[in-house]
């Protein structure tokens, strides 16, 4: 009887600590419910009626067959791709040069990295205006050493936009990949090194495999991220680089398409679940951010 009833409390205790557990939990997923699940399910109530009410798929159908919804999905996917790759190349070899640095020196650097923080997106957005211009820094500059002949067409074009996404998405690629790499121990690379291994098959077999969960985690930050930005391609784009969430702003504000802004806000939403679902199939989200 002694030994059932020791694994008998154990097993009593560990139900009143989930007890506890989910009454701990409750207030914080009901103020989720709340300002994520209600809202959502409200968009999704908008989007199955119709113009005269009802239950309706038109403003799903309208998606598929207006090319103008297939353009700016298209271009909100590719700008977010590429925002991504730029963001994961330069912030890779930032945080890597990082490692390399003495304590002070990579202070110094997380604060200038952070800074842009402190700064708000439309404040940056606004001067990258400054600098694009055909008579703003960048071309003066251009122009005065002679690389150009005439202004670049810097702004107002998915050049301008591109720029300023890269600009404001770049610490959130940097701050996981640094924290990824100063996790690698430094053993691993001596021990090839002394192997006779070569700084370059040293870097590609031992120290990056052992650097992916963070590329993983800062990519999908970024690639979730930059799908969803409006201002910066709003003024940088100058009304030619017409992603997502301006052809929805467009819908609510000019033609008063409720229905199908909201069917192409919940179509993106679905769009940015199964990427999710798909990275963490291969990878576990769970690893990815605590790694």
């Amino acid at each position: 009887m002694t030994t059932l009833a020791g694994p008998a409390r154990a097993s009593d205790s560990e139900r009143n600590e989930q007890r506890w557990m989910l009454m701990d939990m409750a207030p914080a997923t009901l103020i989720v419910a709340a300002l994520l699940a209600v809202p959502l399910l409200w968009l999704f109530m908008l989007s199955l009626t119709g113009a005269q009410g009802g239950v309706t798929l038109d403003n799903y159908a309208r998606i598929f067959e207006d090319t103008s919804y297939a353009r700016a999905f298209n271009l909100t996917v590719w700008m977010a791709v590429a925002t991504t790759l730029v963001c994961a190349l330069a912030g890779y070899v930032l945080a890597y040069t990082m490692t390399l640095m003495p304590r002070w020196a990579v202070t110094v650097a997380m604060a200038l990295v952070a800074l842009p923080f402190w700064t708000s997106v439309l404040v940056r957005t606004y001067a990258w205006l400054v600098l694009l211009q055909n008579r703003g820094i960048v071309n003066t500059l251009l122009l005065k050493s002679g690389l150009v002949d005439a202004p670049l067409p810097l702004m107002h074009n998915v050049t301008g936009a591109l720029v300023g996404m890269v600009h404001i998405m770049l610490p959130f690629m940097v701050f996981p990949l640094y924290a990824a790499l100063q996790k690698v121990d430094a053993d691993h690379s001596r021990a090839a090194a002394g192997m006779g291994a070569s700084p370059t098959y040293t870097f590609w077999h031992v120290f990056f495999p052992q650097t992916v969960p963070g590329i993983v985690a800062g990519c999908v930050l970024v690639f979730v991220l930059s799908l969803g930005f409006y201002i910066t391609p709003a003024l940088l784009g100058g009304g030619r680089t017409v992603v997502i969430s301006i052809l929805i702003e467009q819908e609510v504000n000019g033609s008063m398409e409720w229905g199908t802004a909201s069917a192409a806000a919940i179509l993106f939403v679905a769009v940015v679940a199964a990427i999710f679902a798909a990275v963490s199939r291969y990878i576990p989200l769970e690893r990815i951010f605590h790694k």
